[in-house]
């Protein structure tokens, strides 16, 4: 396993070394790095909905969409964010216990109660420190590629981070907590902590634990000119962090196990013009996949059925039925949570 720990604080340039390594060869690699200032969406978010844009436009706090499924999360100086990269089995499903152990491991070294919970969550004494997520993608050469990153709170700006971030209300009454702030906890704020008091000595010390018989290669500088400009071309611009404002007849949310699902779509006579399918859920597929299986398909359960598969659907959404899917365009009046 190749070990790097990268050399800038822009989350932009951070995101696209996260791909360029992930596609550009078959090593297994793992990463530590430091983001200034910034909430990172997940792929499938629309930012609007997620984060007060106005509050993060006057603190100077950057947006950037990852690769990634799953909700928003907030980074700054004293965030400590990994990287796992590793070549994923053909139809791999997503695997969080097996890049969090290790992590999970090396936090209690450091007298931390790390523990798992949930589906992508590293808790200690029942709060969170760590949110993790991952995706699957296939390189050029078509082989398939796993990408696993989490965050580990260390000393980071709590209140920045609950002004930027708009809570889902219903994710939180599911866990029974009140507000982020409540469910959130730095790492220098826990009282068995035994490690470093300053981000830079955990961080360190976190890599030595990682990257424990690992080849630590630093980033060579043709590695640097290409993440650069993948950076400038994707992970900086307008159009991958905010993309099109487009509004839709039909809106409809709901909250699953596996994580929030909002169905938007439009229809002219009928015959779905346009589909939209966002939330803080993880998949192994592009959700572009189901959304363009759609277009044209007549607005009506019989006509849905034939397109939609349990394949289909659970790649884009993982966890999600062809069943569960459909009854977001024909929900009871038992079954609506939302809809505008």
């Amino acid at each position: 396993m190749r070990f790097a720990v990268l050399p800038y604080t822009d989350p932009a340039w951070n995101l696209a070394a996260e791909e360029f390594l992930l596609l550009s060869s078959h090593e297994d690699v793992c990463l530590l790095w430091r983001g200034a200032p910034s909430v990172i969406i997940g792929r499938n978010q629309n930012a609007y909905a997620e984060l007060d844009v106005g509050y993060a436009e006057r603190e100077k706090i950057t947006v950037c969409r990852r690769l990634t499924g799953g909700g928003a999360v907030f980074h700054d100086l004293g965030n400590v964010n990994f990287t796992f990269l590793t070549d994923a089995a053909p139809a791999s499903t997503l695997d969080f216990a097996r890049f969090l152990e290790p992590v999970v491991r090396a936090l209690r070294v450091m007298g931390i109660p790390a523990e798992r919970s949930g589906r992508n969550d590293i808790l200690a004494g029942g709060r969170k420190i760590s949110g993790n997520a991952q995706c699957v993608m296939r390189a050029p050469d078509g082989t398939e590629r796993l990408l696993h990153h989490g965050t580990l709170l260390f000393s980071a700006d709590i209140s920045r981070m609950t002004g930027v971030l708009r809570a889902d209300p219903a994710k939180l009454a599911s866990k029974g907590v009140g507000s982020v702030k409540s469910r959130v906890c730095n790492i220098a704020a826990i009282e068995t902590y035994t490690g470093p008091r300053d981000v830079l000595g955990f961080m360190d010390a976190l890599g030595k634990a990682l990257g424990e018989g690992a080849d630590c290669r630093p980033l060579s500088g043709d590695e640097m000119q290409s993440i650069a400009a993948l950076r400038d071309a994707k992970y900086a611009t307008w159009a991958w962090n905010f993309g099109e404002s487009k509004s839709y007849e039909v809106s409809r949310k709901k909250r699953f196990p596996f994580g929030s699902v909002t169905l938007a779509f439009s229809a002219e006579h009928g015959v779905l013009t346009a589909v939209s399918v966002t939330g803080d859920f993880f998949g192994t597929r592009p959700v572009g996949t189901l959304e363009a299986a759609l277009l044209g398909c007549r607005l009506e359960k019989a006509a849905l059925d034939d397109v939609l598969t349990d394949d289909l659907v659970g790649g884009a959404v993982a966890g999600m039925t062809a069943a569960d899917f459909s009854a977001l365009f024909f929900p009871d009046a038992s079954d609506k949570e939302e809809t505008t």
